[in-house]
């Protein structure tokens, strides 16, 4: 990883398609509408980092740390998260669209999806415990030896798994929205 270290800097409007991203570690940084859809963000930490109103769209991101970085009004499709480092993997995500993503055996405890579009995003085999969901839609989210326990689902909308493959003692349903658990019995529900 490259040795350049930026701390407390605001990078505002950049196209990182068009100008260079500097590689390295980012702390207390703040990224306001800029564009790294498609760049090689691979081998950085972001450390207490905000990203708001950014694309981040089919980014890479091999071995990147994310440590308490948030992310809000950001454009997310297609990112990976699965490939970034598990070393302070605490991200937090409001009003985010993070479609076709993957969280694939991510530990992401006590984690913040508030008002977020989660449609076709992979959380399986990911630890969710203690996570919030609230105002997020999941239609297509794939959820299968996924840890749900204490999630806080109420709120969200279109998802759908089976309670038998996942663990969601303690777990919180809007009425609602608590017919997606009982997809595979193929009732009807009036």
């Amino acid at each position: 990883m490259s040795t350049d270290y930026f701390e407390e800097k605001t990078f505002e409007g950049i196209d990182f398609t068009k100008e260079k991203f500097e590689k390295g570690q980012y702390e207390i940084c703040t990224f306001v509408n800029c564009n790294f859809s498609n760049c090689d963000l691979s081998g950085c930490a972001f450390t207490e980092c905000v990203f708001s109103n950014c694309n981040l769209s089919n980014c890479r991101i091999v071995q990147t740390t994310f440590n308490d970085a948030r992310f809000r009004e950001c454009k997310m499709i297609g990112v990976d998260f699965e490939h970034c480092s598990h070393y302070l993997f605490t991200p937090g995500f409001e009003a985010c669209t993070l479609n076709l993503s993957s969280f694939y055996k991510r530990t992401l405890k006590k984690t913040n999806f508030i008002h977020c579009q989660l449609q076709e995003v992979d959380f399986i085999e990911s630890d969710l415990s203690g996570s919030v969901f609230k105002g997020s839609d999941l239609k297509n989210a794939k959820f299968e030896n996924t840890n749900l326990e204490k999630v806080d689902f109420r709120g969200a909308i279109n998802y759908v798994f089976d309670p038998d493959q996942n663990r969601v003692r303690k777990a919180k349903f809007s009425l609602s929205q608590v017919v997606g658990l009982l997809g595979k019995y193929d009732i009807t529900i009036d």
